[in-house]
């Protein structure tokens, strides 16, 4: 019978914990430099879990809807581990659909049955939107919103993850799941794009430039304001700026993402689903 009430969800919420660790750890190898990924990635489904049950609340909704939203973050990355196991990767464009193949995963081992069926919808329509460019039109203000939280929590935690890698001095010694090209500049496109405040086609990316540039231009994709202050205070915004080459129309988009976060800061965080 799916769990409905609030002490249910309780007590499912420790069981899905207990399953996914369970499902991370069976993953663990003695080959070191396997093991790095699956330790980064461990440790930020602890982090997403963690922040999207922080910005529900933030947000004010009902207490079953923060234990989904802790639902989702949670198994937003439970494709990864398959993911790395079968294409030594974390790169979509050369793999699978990392959050596509964590459905697949979710359905074969059957591991969300026992949520009512519109709550088990909107947590995959969730997970499936985490990591796509732009969220797939619906009229559903709860899918809209929680596919919103969700993918807020996934790019909070993702500056921390790749803070020590944007640096070009430190590059070389990233792991080679998260490397890209050793090229400097951004490519003109993408300072094009960046200037107009506008999102480029990640896939594109040709230079650790356009690394660096795609995640100051994930800014414009942030949700909530609440988002944009943790990430302000945690400096990541300013280090990413520091890191960029000195060239010709980036001061441009600089100047115009500072005033972007400066504005939506202010705009005050509702959820409108009640």
């Amino acid at each position: 019978m799916p769990y409905t009430t609030e002490d249910d969800l309780t007590e499912l919420l420790h069981h899905l914990h207990d399953w996914m660790g369970a499902y991370m750890k069976s993953f663990h190898t003695e080959d070191e430099e396997v093991m790095l990924g699956i330790r980064i990635k461990e440790e930020h489904t602890g982090y997403v879990t963690r922040i999207a049950r922080e910005l529900a609340r933030h947000l004010q909704l009902r207490p079953h809807d923060v234990q989904l939203a802790e639902i989702m973050g949670l198994f937003h990355d439970v494709g990864r581990f398959r993911q790395y196991s079968l294409y030594q990767t974390f790169n979509d464009a050369r793999s699978e659909d990392h959050a596509d193949l964590g459905l697949k995963v979710l359905a074969e081992l059957d591991v969300l049955h026992e949520l009512a069926p519109e709550d088990l919808e909107l947590v995959r329509f969730a997970i499936q939107e985490h990591n796509k460019k732009a969220i797939r039109s619906t009229d559903d203000k709860r899918k809209l919103l929680f596919a919103k939280l969700l993918r807020d929590a996934d790019k909070q935690d993702i500056y921390r993850v790749l803070a020590p890698f944007l640096d070009p001095k430190h590059a070389a010694e990233a792991p080679k799941f998260v490397k890209g090209v050793d090229k400097l500049n951004v490519s003109q496109d993408f300072v094009e794009h960046f200037a107009k405040g506008e999102q480029a086609d990640y896939y594109e990316m040709r230079t650790h430039g356009d690394r660096i540039v795609v995640r100051l231009m994930w800014v414009y994709d942030i949700n909530f304001g609440w988002t944009l202050e943790r990430l302000m205070e945690q400096g990541y915004i300013e280090k990413i700026i520091a890191c960029l080459p000195e060239q010709e129309g980036l001061a441009e988009g600089v100047e115009r993402l500072r005033k972007y976060i400066s504005e939506r800061i202010e705009i005050p965080d509702k959820a409108d689903i009640y």
